[in-house]
């Protein structure tokens, strides 16, 4: 255990001795003093009912940020479990976009509840941030942000920030707009601390300014964040007028969210973004048997193709306890490649338009790997195992540097032929890349079987 997550252990164990021995005004006053993420784990401690008690111990701010730290399932217990008012004072504290985030995993009651508890300019502003498709940048932003017009002085920037800097999500950047509210140029707090008091906003503000728009799927925006390491970046509408931003503790969130994905898809496991030890055994089962059933369907590619030279392995029957050496070995080359690949298209690092330099340096790859296991190969079979004869050796050598060539090839181009179908790249990776590769290798070995052992 490390020593950070002793720390913690210790402060929970504090806690729950305070609790337990009735020291409750003690309890308060250090719970308020806490961090309000540490806090929130210590929820994940506790049974249903204390957790109740101990959100009831904290003040309406603190209790309306503890909440934002909350997974959905102890969010929708406190909510179930309080009163309107209380709700009322959360949704009052929370920043908007936290408030969509936690309805839009919500059941449908728990979201009646929760609209019935605000404002009318409030509910429609949550209404219309459900209303954005989910993953995309509408659905991520806030509209938390300081506006500053052009014509302002420094002066009365940096008055309108003190008048409304408590209620926003961040001031380090404030965003320029005109009259109809169209994004000019953004401008960093520090460049307002520094500048003169009488010099104006749009004289120091950037006008080469970065957005991106409200349909913009939530991993382009994550790209341009890490390319241009920001805190901040301006959501615009069709018209170029600023609806919101999107701040980087919720781009964190997208990209552990997008890396969680990519990972089951890369080993078969439909996308869940739920707890492992929060999922029930039947919900595992659903989320894995599907691509279980399409890998064990196409799988019988494999027993086609044996099939298809079974009588060549009946006449060299010594073939078949190579097969499995020669399928594995195209297989993790397949993967190696896949892998290369499905990182740089989610990093951007790979575009559409670097298809043929992506699979002309994979292929080169695929022929140097391939030349140096085939070689590797045909001296551990000719010097070390002399039970097979040599036109086998080189048989089984050759078909293994044929099946890396191709399995390299294939394990670069599948992910970005998947891309330019709108699908997922991380699908062409681990076991659909070793299945399609496993049939293409033993139709490489059985050919060349055909040729050199008949």
């Amino acid at each position: 255990m490390s020593d950070m997550n002793e720390e913690m252990q210790i402060l929970f164990d504090n806690y729950t001795a305070l609790m337990d021995g009735g020291q409750y005004l003690q309890l308060k006053q250090e719970l308020n003093e806490e961090q309000p993420a540490n806090i929130a784990e210590y929820f994940e401690e506790l049974t249903a009912e204390k957790q109740l008690f101990i959100f009831r111990l904290l003040s309406k701010d603190v209790a309306a940020e503890v909440f934002s730290y909350m997974d959905n399932d102890t969010q929708e217990h406190i909510v179930q479990s309080i009163t309107d008012r209380e709700v009322r004072n959360i949704v009052d504290e929370m920043f908007l976009d936290d408030t969509v985030d936690f309805l839009e995993e919500a059941p449908a009651n728990l979201v009646k509840k929760v609209l019935r508890n605000t404002d009318a300019g409030t509910r429609q502003l949550i209404n219309r941030f459900l209303n954005y498709p989910e993953n995309s940048a509408g659905s991520l932003m806030t509209i938390e942000f300081v506006r500053l017009r052009a014509n302002m002085t420094v002066t009365k920037a940096l008055s309108e920030i003190k008048r409304v800097g408590m209620d926003k999500e961040t001031i380090y950047t404030c965003y320029v707009t005109d009259a109809q509210r169209k994004l000019l140029g953004v401008i960093p707090l520090r460049t307002l601390i520094c500048a003169e008091d009488d010099s104006l906003v749009g004289d120091l503000m950037e006008d080469d300014v970065i957005s991106v728009h409200t349909l913009d799927d939530q991993e382009e925006v994550a790209n341009i964040f890490k390319k241009y390491n920001w805190m901040a970046l301006p959501v615009t509408d069709t018209e170029g007028r600023l609806v919101g931003i999107i701040t980087v503790d919720d781009i964190v969130d997208v990209i552990e969210q997008e890396t969680t994905e990519d990972m089951e898809l890369m080993n078969a496991v439909l996308p869940s973004d739920d707890e492992y030890l929060k999922m029930s055994v039947f919900a595992l089962v659903k989320n894995r048997i599907p691509w279980l059933c399409v890998l064990m369907i196409s799988g019988t590619l494999s027993a086609f193709v044996i099939g298809m030279y079974q009588s060549l392995l009946d006449s060299v029957v010594m073939l078949s306890s190579f097969m499995t050496i020669i399928t594995g070995t195209g297989g993790n080359a397949g993967s190696q490649a896949s892998a290369m690949v499905i990182r740089g298209l989610a990093l951007g690092d790979i575009q559409m338009r670097d298809t043929f330099k992506v699979v002309f340096k994979e292929l080169r790859v695929g022929i140097l790997c391939g030349l140096i296991l085939a070689m590797v190969n045909m001296i551990r079979m000719t010097f070390f195992d002399h039970s097979t004869p040599f036109n086998i050796d080189l048989t089984v050598s050759l078909s293994m540097g044929v099946a890396v060539v191709l399995a390299k090839t294939l394990g670069c181009i599948l992910p970005i032929l998947a891309k330019a179908v709108k699908l997922d790249p991380a699908m062409m990776a681990g076991p659909l890349i070793s299945t399609v590769v496993d049939a293409i290798a033993l139709v490489v070995y059985f050919s060349i079987a055909t040729v050199l052992v008949l």
